[in-house]
């Protein structure tokens, strides 16, 4: 049986190697988890440690209001919802 097309996603998400720009431990520094590619790329540029340092921000500032999710904007543009999109 094929895979679903969920299923394939899960899959490449699963491959990737998810860590902080430090490669500290999220809990110890603040910092959002982010493949290594996207930190990389964010890293490489000066507009990018800005994004990077500006999304470790709003992370550090939700976990001490005591959320355990931050919307710090490196995923915008990501199909978040399962699938389908909404038409405006």
């Amino acid at each position: 049986m094929a895979k679903t097309a969920r299923q394939k996603s899960l899959d490449r998400w699963t491959k990737q190697k998810w860590r902080t720009a430090s490669g500290k431990k999220s809990s110890e520094t603040g910092e959002v988890y982010a493949p290594s590619k996207t930190i990389s790329k964010l890293k490489s540029t000066k507009k990018g440690r800005k994004k990077l340092a500006a999304a470790n921000a709003k992370k550090r500032a939700a976990t001490k209001a005591g959320k355990q999710h931050a919307k710090h904007g490196l995923h915008k543009g990501k199909n978040r919802t399962g699938g389908k999109r909404k038409k405006k």
